[in-house]
């Protein structure tokens, strides 16, 4: 009884982390600014960059906040209900995909890079301060968002297997999905055209 009592609140709690992750901020916020979808607008991605180039850098803040609270958020409950590590491993990944794939808005959402911070942050801080320094060595050296957002996720696996491998299939799962959602982004930079930061639309 007890373990089927276990079982049930772990698969509640990564489903609620799906349906978290599904809370489109990019879209919510920019309606409610009365700017419509951002899907229809700019580089047609729902995330912070996106946002800033439709309504501004307070707008794009609080879509970074709250894609980054949906990272943050099930993990840390998670964590606070002494789930076990493939439980916590599994609602981080469920937050991540709800935020890729939003049961909410058709599946069709952002790339994941501001709720990959958010649940490295509840993780492993050390995780998570290694990908920031990645992260703006990126944008100091480049220049480009979407570049800085991949060399994140291709070398964070990697330094999770060698330091923390107990979280290694999760993040590797979740830089893998980072990495193909930037595919366009890719693209441009193989041919040239990708922008520079201040007009980037990694996020």
């Amino acid at each position: 009884m007890e373990l089927n009592a276990i079982s049930f609140l772990s698969l509640t709690l990564v489903l609620a982390s799906y349906g978290l992750g599904s809370i489109s901020s990019a879209i919510l916020i920019c309606r409610l600014a009365g700017y419509g979808d951002p899907r229809s607008a700019g580089s047609g991605n729902p995330g912070a960059t996106n946002v800033m180039r439709i309504g501004g850098k307070k707008l794009a803040f609080l879509t970074l906040l709250g894609d980054s609270l949906k990272g943050v958020i099930p993990v840390s409950v998670a964590l606070s209900l002494n789930q076990p590590q493939s439980i916590i491993n599994a609602v981080a990944v469920a937050a991540f995909l709800g935020h890729l794939f939003p049961i909410f808005f058709h599946f069709k959402g952002g790339k994941g890079v501001a709720t990959f911070f958010g649940v490295i942050f509840v993780l492993n801080w050390q995780l998570a301060t290694f990908a920031a320094i990645c992260w703006l060595t990126g944008i100091w050296a480049f220049k480009i968002s979407s570049l800085s957002a991949l060399i994140t996720a291709i070398t964070v696996p990697v330094y999770s297997w060698h330091f923390f491998p107990e979280l290694f299939f999760p993040l590797l799962i979740i830089c893998i999905l980072m990495v193909i959602r930037h595919h366009q982004n890719i693209r441009n930079l193989v041919s040239g055209a990708e922008p520079p930061v201040k007009r980037a639309s990694s996020t």
